[in-house]
């Protein structure tokens, strides 16, 4: 079962020493602003990926006076993953007690969504975070992405190092641009297929949050439909070089979010923003389900700001369809006694100045 068990925190934010043992369903984490419910999902977010998803310094992250944050977690499954991080840059990642190269594993191993302040750029931020959502789905379903998208990730590299040099050679360039073209047909491929799959689990995902007359996901792959990429490299390559950079490629694709001719963000209210977010996220963890059945946990930080009772109630049932583990915070508890169905007793911890007690 992709769920915790147990995790213990040491030296994260102000999270001294947290030992936790969460339930498989919903846990509710309350308390005042600063007192440490946020630094949890960190921690959470550390097991699966890694990385904070409020800083990329990790110097920000390890408490004053410590050298470095340890998270270990032990999964339903019986997994274990510890990561250490520390300000001189020694890495450790360990799952079931093997050091790890990268976080491949481990993010398969522990699949998460997050949902919070942040999570409004899919709507009105750029297209970078519209295609790490995509490619999130994506790497979960189709094994192969991974390697196709590292692939990738070189052959721009070297591409644009070329197009940066006074006189790039262009045989090279085009090599290299050829391989990419490669690469990126098999991408495009992948990102299709899942898109495929996704957009009708997120309508119907959608509507039983909101009726949103006229919205529509639309894919972009980055260039032009019905042209090879390779061809598109070559007539734009005197552009690219003036910019010193790829102009075209999988690295510009995009979820473009609209209502009629309109983005979304223009049009909607904060709080129907708000709903559309979940419904893209849950509906990832729905499909995610569904392929493979593997349950995604989520995490979501401050769930009644800009929701009123009734759509917090909604987003809250729609949560414990999945079945997965979620957690919850908030900075009353009472701002959610009413949101759950009467089969579900979520379980709640206090958090104060860094400590964490059940309740």
């Amino acid at each position: 079962m992709t769920a915790i068990r147990r995790i213990d925190v040491l030296g994260l934010r102000n999270l001294s020493n947290v030992q936790l043992l969460p339930g498989e369903g919903v846990n509710i984490f309350f308390g005042a602003n600063g007192s440490g419910k946020t630094s949890l999902l960190e921690a959470v977010y550390y097991t699966g990926l890694g990385r904070s998803f409020r800083s990329q310094r990790v110097e920000s992250v390890i408490q004053t006076g410590l050298d470095e944050i340890t998270v270990f977690s032990e999964l339903f499954s019986g997994a274990t993953i510890g990561v250490t991080k520390g300000r001189s840059g020694n890495h450790i990642l360990k799952l079931m007690g093997e050091r790890q190269s990268n976080w491949l594993p481990t993010a398969r191993q522990l699949p998460l969504q997050l949902l919070n302040s942040d999570s409004f750029d899919l709507l009105e931020g750029s297209s970078k975070t519209r295609r790490k959502f995509l490619d999130w789905g994506v790497f979960h379903v189709e094994h192969d992405f991974s390697g196709d998208w590292r692939g990738a990730a070189k052959c721009l590299a070297q591409r644009n190092l070329l197009l940066k040099q006074r006189t790039p050679d262009k045989q090279q360039l085009e090599a290299w641009g050829a391989e990419l073209g490669s690469y990126a047909a098999r991408i495009d491929c992948s990102r299709r297929s899942y898109i495929t799959l996704f957009l009708p689990v997120f309508e119907r995902t959608l509507s039983s949050l909101i009726g949103i007359p006229g919205l529509a996901v639309k894919y972009f792959r980055g260039w032009e439909d019905g042209a090879e990429l390779v061809d598109v490299l070559n007539a734009s390559l005197e552009r690219d070089v003036r910019y010193g950079a790829t102009q075209t490629g999988p690295h510009r694709a995009d979820l473009q979010i609209r209502i009629g001719k309109s983005r979304a963000d223009e049009i909607l209210s904060r709080g129907q923003q708000k709903l559309v977010v979940v419904a893209l996220k849950v509906a990832q963890g729905v499909l995610l389900s569904e392929l493979t059945g593997t349950k995604v946990l989520f995490l979501v930080d401050d769930l009644p700001s800009e929701l009123d009772k009734n759509n917090r109630k909604r987003v809250c049932e729609l949560l414990c369809q999945l079945e997965s583990q979620v957690f919850m915070t908030c900075v009353d508890a009472s701002d959610l006694d009413d949101a759950w169905p009467s089969s579900i007793c979520p379980r709640k911890f206090h958090v104060e100045h860094g400590k964490i007690r059940p309740v």
